[in-house]
């Protein structure tokens, strides 16, 4: 059976700078053109940071050493590509280790057990590893395709969804495998989801593969980078719960023990089609230096002086846009008596470049990120989240005037979709029905959020350019309220618009209690509600509008009529 290495196999897919068609390149040529290429393609979103974290990542942290200081880092970075040394000794590196990159080795394949076999000798469909195919008991009734159909992967393919399946796989029942003395019956159970299926992982981009890989190094001291794991002792069928030991064991952590099962075709092609999948290492507890997720602070379950609050990964929420998370991705470090946010180690490292001049102003700086969302005991995969924004950099410093802005924005836009529904609520309760639950159905506020979406996006890309033009950001802010206000009232114009004839007259509402209070909801309260609630949302606009018309009466001035973000165009 013909090997297939990663090192020179084109199994990654990467995007040129400037345009053009997609390139397929191994991992030597995918490191030293670095600074062509904009960035890797992936089949499915959570692989990349899959494959940053298995492959790329510890290959130039172990080849070249992560960075120890933020000048070291920033000087780095302002290079664009590796030095003639740094390409020198990822190709001693990438050599030395070369046998370990063989997908198809017969004594150690890449991120496998070689001869991983369950006691009769069962192997199971391709469709295993991959999280798009449904296998097992998911198969649909009326499926196209079942468990007995053939899902051949190529090696480029079999890779991706290999590297994947150690960060993302999902939890519970594993089948047990010959030389693991902790099978039961034939099966593990108690298995935990990859890594990453814990965490709502981070990724901040540049304007290349190779500024992406510098973003994604966090400054880390030689003894605490440990071993990635082909240079640790081969795996066998065997696992443990263990702590890691170093950031590259971390990132090449073998979640899973798995072997694929190459065949050649009938043109002689190498093609992956049955697999074996098992348990594998338990990582306890999550590391304090995990670098791609931001932290969030829960209050202590037992109240007590001495009592800290718990640091855990923050998860992303499914159907939220990235920017409703702004205060844990722009929070360095904020605790209260119930809790706060930290944002990621390597966003936090950013913000200390910009504010060494390491790293420009407007530096275009994007956030991907990332998250699976499991199902029934997490043992299937129901949705998976990604979303990328522009991040300002200047927004990353504490109480800049960017961050202040962006995290009021993302405020008010969360109180106008409150607002929103507030009104759809008033007037359900006034035509005699009651509001939409909180859990059930789509809320109208939840509608608004979808159009002022793309405004935000305007707003965030507008803040990169600004930079600290404090009266740029000011016009920003007022465009951005006046077509927020705009998108909010055609919002509730749908609402009011569709409301009966009996919400004229309202209706009145016992409110419960020995006082016996009552309230009556009309449709005209509830508009002139919604009216006041919008001015104190967007009091800059409001007072604006106040300004415009009293300039109009005294004939002085036009009224307003902004477009969000284009102040900061010229």
């Amino acid at each position: 059976m013909p090997g297939y290495n990663l090192v020179e196999e084109p199994w990654l897919t990467v995007r040129p700078v400037g345009g053009g068609p997609p390139v397929q390149v191994g991992i030597a040529e995918a490191l030293a053109r670095s600074y062509e290429f904009e960035g890797l393609v992936v089949e499915f979103s959570t692989q990349l940071p899959a494959v940053l974290r298995q492959v790329l990542l510890p290959v130039v942290a172990d080849a070249t050493g992560a960075p120890q200081s933020p000048g070291e880092k920033g000087e780095r970075l302002t290079r664009g590509g590796f030095t003639k040394d740094e390409l020198g000794s990822l190709e001693t590196y990438l050599s030395d280790h070369h046998a370990k990159f063989d997908l198809f080795d017969p004594a150690a394949p890449f991120g496998q057990v070689a001869g991983l076999r369950t006691a009769k000798d069962e192997t199971k469909g391709s469709a295993a590893l991959v999280a798009t195919a449904a296998s097992g008991n998911n198969v649909p009734l009326f499926g196209t395709r079942t468990d007995a159909d053939p899902l051949d992967l190529t090696p480029a393919q079999a890779a991706h969804w290999l590297v994947h399946a150690h960060c993302w796989d999902t939890a519970a029942i594993k089948t047990g495998v010959v030389g693991d003395d902790q099978v039961k019956a034939g099966k593990t159970t108690g298995n935990p989801t990859g890594p990453l299926g814990q965490l709502g992982v981070i990724i901040p981009t540049g304007r290349t593969l190779y500024e992406t890989l510098l973003l994604n190094l966090p400054l880390t001291p030689p003894d605490n980078l440990g071993l990635p794991q082909w240079k640790r002792a081969p795996h066998g069928p065997a696992w443990q719960p263990r702590a890691a030991e170093g950031l590259l064991d971390l990132w090449t952590w073998q979640a899973r023990r798995i072997r694929l099962i190459p065949y050649q075709d009938e043109a002689g092609q190498l093609k992956v089609a049955r697999v074996v999948i098992s348990a594998g290492d338990r990582l306890t507890p999550m590391p304090e230096q995990e670098p791609h997720t931001a932290w969030t602070f829960t209050a202590p379950a037992k109240k007590s002086a001495s009592a800290l609050p718990e640091r855990r990964p923050r998860r992303h929420t499914q159907g939220k846009a990235a920017w409703r998370g702004l205060e844990a991705l722009l929070t360095p470090t904020r605790q209260g008596p119930d809790g706060g946010f930290e944002t990621s180690i390597l966003l936090d490292q950013i913000s200390a470049l910009q504010e060494d001049d390491q790293l420009p102003a407007d530096y275009p700086l994007q956030v991907e990120t990332f998250g699976m969302v499991y199902g029934t005991q997490s043992a299937i995969v129901e949705d998976v989240i990604h979303d990328a924004i522009p991040l300002p950099l200047l927004a990353l410093q504490q109480d800049s005037e960017a961050q202040l802005l962006l995290l009021d924005v993302a405020e008010q836009a969360e109180r106008l979709a409150q607002a929103v529904s507030n009104l759809s609520a008033d007037l359900r309760r006034a035509a005699g029905t009651d509001p939409i639950p909180w859990d059930k159905g789509q809320r109208p506020g939840e509608l608004l959020l979808h159009t002022l979406d793309p405004l935000v996006r305007r707003l965030l890309a507008g803040v990169c350019t600004a930079g600290a033009d404090d009266e740029a950001l000011e016009r920003g802010r007022l465009a951005w309220e006046q077509l927020a206000h705009r998108q909010a009232w055609d919002a509730a114009n749908t609402l009011l618009l569709a409301a009966p004839a009996t919400t004229f007259g309202g209706r009145t509402i016992s409110q419960g209690g020995k006082a016996g209070k009552t309230q009556t909801y009309r449709l005209g309260t509830a508009g002139a509600n919604f009216r006041r609630r919008l001015d104190e949302i967007l009091p800059r606009y409001a007072d604006a509008v106040r300004e415009a018309a009293a300039a109009r009466a005294a004939e002085t001035g036009p009224a307003l009529d902004h477009d969000p973000g284009a102040d900061f165009d010229d």
